[in-house]
């Protein structure tokens, strides 16, 4: 089974490769961003996707749904640190097959690779309850707009990245802060980041 892994952190990354690495039929790649991920997902063909959330360049919620997209046969497993209820949700729309904390045991992960290879979906049942209640009420530019920002990208830097013109970014943090009653981008960036909505 190919395995594409994408986390920025290099202990864990090593950790979870190692771990992978002692099943026998596991052939892992690894990617130490979302970018790499990415090109990865471009070049070759994997069975898994596992990847970490937050990350320098695209996150694991942009690879999973450029997987979606693209209609390409990965399944898409996100292994993260944060069980927010914003990412949850966002994660069950964009189809993706499995959702774990990186706290789970060792063996959990192994049995939710098996198990989603064999066309079942694995989400923590409490963290599923969390993701119900939830509405994410950014749109997708307004998202990737506030997650910039929040990285201190300035409104012309925003615009070259998304391809936008600067009003257009002005326009869409705008509506980010007006919806999450913040007092500014900073602020709404935080408000956001919570949710699990950037």
């Amino acid at each position: 089974m190919k395995i594409l892994l994408a986390e920025d952190q290099a202990m864990v990354r090593g950790a979870l490769a190692a771990l992978l690495g002692m099943e026998k039929g596991f052939e892992v790649t690894q990617a130490e961003d979302g970018d790499k991920a990415l090109q990865c997902l471009k070049q070759n063909t994997f069975d898994i996707l596992l990847t970490d959330i937050e990350m320098p360049g695209r996150s694991g919620l942009e690879l999973a749904q450029w997987v979606l997209q693209h209609k390409i046969p990965t399944k898409t497993i996100i292994i993260t640190t944060f069980g927010r209820a914003g990412y949850i949700r966002r994660a069950i729309d964009m189809g993706v097959s499995g959702f774990l904390l990186k706290d789970s045991p060792s063996d959990e992960l192994i049995q939710a690779i098996y198990r989603i290879r064999d066309g079942k979906r694995v989400i923590d049942g409490e963290l599923a309850m969390m993701a119900l209640g939830e509405t994410d009420l950014l749109n997708d530019k307004e998202r990737r707009s506030l997650r910039l920002a929040s990285e201190g990208k300035t409104t012309a830097e925003i615009a070259v990245t998304l391809h936008l013109s600067e009003g257009t970014v002005r326009n869409y943090l705008s509506e980010a802060i007006a919806k999450l009653n913040a007092a500014n981008r900073v602020d709404a960036a935080r408000i956001a980041r919570q949710k699990g909505w950037i």
